[in-house]
């Protein structure tokens, strides 16, 4: 049997056995030098380990796929009510009158786009020039990120030709006589006509926050005792979005609202307003065709350069002044090498080639064009023809004589 040895209450343990008399060796340190050596090891461990790198992780949230805002089983395309004569099969809708269907302006939409829960990606957005999807509009699309038009707003750099919409529809010369449909090429109408509001207090506040959803709006203009307002967006796309999206959809009061083209307005300041921002848009694009020098002297914003271009205009000539065309046509050719450059990848590289083309084939032979387009195999066998006797011309042509008109010559075969 195993004793067990209690220790008294009023006596501690000690902090190290202590050696037996008979021993005379010193006390056991078997386990000192592997404590060492794990030690030391640890410590050449946390040496030799690397320091983890924070490392910033940037999320990039990816555009999600277009949902289907219908179920492709129940969506049917079938033909409305007939109101004209002849059934377009491109637009799903009577042709033959002028007036749209009483009874259809009526009838409330079946369905509403919600731009924050249906867009994303779909076919079309691999496609550059893609128009958007017109049932995406009204909220009717079942095919979702399988659709071959684009699941979004329009935005400034969305740009179509002028004979059809942001949906391909092709224009008219005129406007309908109740101004809808697709509208016309004539003029660029950006201002929506909107009836039927229900009368309230805050029918401005009602208005902006329903049709701001569709894109930037430039002004809106409220008729609140007859419930009418007419609403401008900066692009025009975005009018022909909102158009399709707010026909025959309801506010706040479950009223069915009638979306038209807006007429020209009468009113001067109107007109001059739109004069002005369409002179504005021509200015700008001249800005952006024109180079930045000839612009800022244009609008005064450098007046040395007047000065500049009397003192270089010269040409060496005195009394001589170049036209405007030369210095355009001077100022291209300088912007146009400034793109080449570009192209060739730098300084280096332009001038490497421009050595190679201008130099003489002797150049070549002697390997200082050992870095350009000939290789190092060809250009040692050009040095055994040269060791052989054979000569390398260059077929530069001979500099013109120095002179204001020297070899002048008419266009005309008879001078």
């Amino acid at each position: 049997m195993t004793e067990v040895q209690h220790m008294p209450p009023d006596m501690t343990a000690p902090s190290e056995p202590p050696a037996t008399p008979s021993d005379p060796s010193p006390p056991d340190t078997s386990h000192g030098p592997v404590t060492e050596a794990l030690a030391d090891s640890a410590t050449e461990t946390a040496l030799l380990a690397p320091t983890e790198k924070k490392v910033k992780k940037i999320i990039r949230k990816k555009r999600r796929p277009a949902r289907p805002q219908v179920d492709p089983a129940t969506f049917k395309t079938e033909k409305p009510p007939p109101t004209g004569t002849i059934f377009n099969i491109w637009y799903n809708k009577w042709s033959g009158g002028d007036r749209e269907d009483a009874y259809l302006s009526k009838t409330a939409a079946p369905s509403r786009c919600n731009i924050a829960r249906d867009s994303g990606f779909t076919r079309a957005d691999k496609i550059a020039g893609s128009y958007f999807c017109l049932f995406f509009a009204r909220g009717l699309c079942p095919k979702g990120q399988e659709c071959e038009y684009l699941h979004r707003l329009p935005g400034i750099h969305d740009l179509f030709n002028p004979n059809v919409d942001c949906f391909g529809r092709d224009k008219h010369s005129d406007y309908r006589d109740d101004m809808g449909g697709v509208g016309s090429f004539m003029r660029q109408n950006r201002t929506l006509y909107v009836g039927r509001i229900h009368v309230t207090d805050d029918i401005e506040e009602i208005v902006a926050r329903h049709f701001q959803e569709w894109g930037q709006i430039d002004r809106i203009r409220v008729l609140t005792a007859r419930g009418v307002a007419f609403i401008t967006y900066t692009n025009e796309a975005n009018s022909q979005f909102a158009k399709e999206a707010m026909a025959h959809q309801a506010l706040d009061h479950s009223e069915i609202l009638n979306v038209r083209w807006a007429t020209v307005d009468p009113n001067p300041a109107a007109q001059k307003r739109e004069a002005r921002r369409i002179d504005e848009q021509a200015a700008e694009a001249i800005r952006r065709a024109l180079p930045a020098d000839y612009v800022a002297e244009i609008e005064g914003r450098d007046p040395e350069q007047k000065k500049r271009r009397k003192i270089e205009g010269g040409f060496g000539l005195q009394g001589y002044e170049a036209p405007d065309d030369v210095w355009y046509a001077k100022e291209k050719a300088a912007l146009e090498a400034a793109a080449d450059a570009q192209l060739l990848g730098g300084p280096e590289e332009q001038g490497i080639i421009e050595g190679t083309m201008d130099g003489e084939a002797g150049d070549l032979i002697n390997g200082n064009g050992g870095d350009g387009i000939l290789s190092s195999s060809t250009l040692a066998a050009l040095r055994g023809y040269g060791a052989r006797g054979a000569k390398f011309t260059s077929t530069r042509s001979p500099a013109p004589t120095v002179g204001p008109l020297v070899e002048y010559s008419s266009d005309d075969d008879s001078d």
